[in-house]
């Protein structure tokens, strides 16, 4: 009987654990933490075994394959010592990758994966395609795969993830872009960050097709040490012989051998530069999947992303609330604030990670009037806007923080959470500082029109 040792209980490692003893496996899970009462009693319920608040070496040894969580690096004692022991240690998407007979559509990149994700699910199924998504988007992909497999497979896949692959292989591959993150768990060296992001693309023959957003400098240059040979289909916002999707007269535009498709930007749900870019990736992912060109432009119109990016609230005595609080490094806060032209209010700030705000100085200046700096240690980030915003202001109150906002904005203005940073300085996660958002403001506009009345 196979034998399947998952490391971890999260949302990935309860699904592998279900989908290996659907498959008739041996499995056992250990977790060093405390695992949660209704899994435990599944796990009861299906006859597998684990362990919590510990791991047991020997139980792994004897093992014929390791899943284990993306959150833990290979670098970790256990899984090394797993590996030089000649034991396979995978992902969870590399282990479900064997048990579906659905075609891929793998999508990552620094920012953007989610809202490209979640758009190119949407055209898809618009499309009346037989489509799943999974990855870091909802339920994990083993769980689903027990209950049931579909033509086409949108994942939102991590570095992390990629780490764990060896056969995967995606009939379409999207690289967005990379950008400096995540760089502690790869000796801070942004070319081996890279070269971990293109890892996806390994398995990739000459049938299937990698999508990558040719105007980055880095995925230009890591291109050159690729291993496969897929068909390509560059992107970019301006037009030029080698792309297959660009923006022209205001229109995204697609090439193909058939046709070239276009639509007007302002027809779109998304908006912004950053989301012209995630747009021309998914219907060119879409038109390849096979979705009919009159479907692409509806799905595009339809289309509602997820909650904390660049997510619109309300409106309060003419100023608008914007909640992207899932910008949590600087890269993507820059595409927030690119992507308004109103008169900004801009609330930022929590854990910093190594940012470096410099990066953002063109996108501030004659935009942002008013920063206010969300965060138990607010210092760096008054430091680098100094003589840059005419008015800086420091909380740890998000109440006090969009109360300033509708006292210092004027009709017309934007206010804009994307905080370049963190959360677990004040909040549990992004999406627990979101929400908070969100409620706050409505209660803001709730007592505006209370008093009005």
């Amino acid at each position: 009987m196979q034998k399947t040792a998952i490391i971890g209980s999260g949302e990935s490692g309860f699904g592998a654990a279900l989908l290996a003893r659907q498959q008739g496996h041996s499995v056992f899970v250990s977790d060093a933490g405390k695992i949660a009462e209704e899994k435990k009693t599944v796990f009861w319920e299906k006859g597998i075994d684990f362990e919590e608040g510990q791991h047991t070496v020997g139980s792994f040894l004897t093992a014929d394959t390791v899943v284990k969580s993306p959150g833990i690096p290979y670098s970790n004692p256990l899984v090394a010592q797993l590996i030089s022991s000649g034991v396979p240690v995978v992902d969870e998407l590399e282990f479900a990758f064997g048990f579906s007979r659905g075609k891929v559509i793998a999508i990552t990149g620094t920012n953007g994966k989610t809202t490209t994700t979640l758009l190119t699910y949407h055209l898809l199924k618009a499309g009346g395609l037989n489509v799943g998504l999974a990855g870091n988007v909802g339920k994990s992909w083993a769980l689903q795969l027990c209950e049931n497999d579909h033509d086409w497979w949108v994942l939102e896949v991590s570095s992390f993830q990629i780490e764990g692959f060896v056969k995967f292989c995606p009939a379409i591959a999207m690289l967005l872009n990379i950008t400096p993150d995540h760089l502690g768990r790869y000796d801070n060296d942004l070319a081996l960050y890279a070269a971990t992001k293109l890892k996806l693309t390994d398995k990739m023959g000459i049938a299937d097709h990698f999508i990558y957003y040719d105007e980055d400098p880095i995925i230009k240059s890591t291109l050159h040490n690729r291993k496969s040979q897929p068909v390509d289909l560059p992107y970019g916002l301006t037009i030029s012989p080698e792309r297959k999707a660009f923006v022209e007269e205001k229109k995204l535009t697609v090439k193909t051998d058939e046709e070239i498709w276009t639509w007007p930007m302002e027809e779109m749900s998304l908006q912004g530069k950053h989301n012209l870019c995630n747009s021309l990736a998914a219907v060119l992912a879409a038109k390849t999947a096979g979705v009919p060109s009159e479907k692409l432009g509806p799905g595009l119109k339809t289309f509602v992303n997820a909650a904390h990016r660049m997510e619109w609230v309300a409106e309060v005595d003419g100023i608008q609330f914007i909640n992207d609080s899932k910008g949590t490094n600087v890269d993507a806060t820059a595409f927030a604030l690119e992507a308004y032209q109103n008169d900004l209010v801009w609330i930022a700030g929590g854990v910093d990670k190594g940012n470096d705000y410099s990066l953002l100085d063109e996108k501030v200046k004659g935009h942002v009037k008013v920063l206010i700096c969300l965060g138990k240690d607010n210092e760096k980030l008054k430091a680098a806007f100094s003589g840059k915003i005419p008015e800086i202001l420091t909380t740890q109150d998000l109440r006090q923080a969009i109360n300033w906002a509708l006292e210092k904005g004027s009709k017309g203005d934007l206010v804009l959470l994307s905080p370049a940073c963190a959360s677990f300085d004040l909040f549990k996660n992004y999406e627990d500082r979101g929400n908070q958002f969100k409620e706050a403001v409505l209660n803001l506009k709730k007592a505006f029109e209370d008093g009005k009345s």
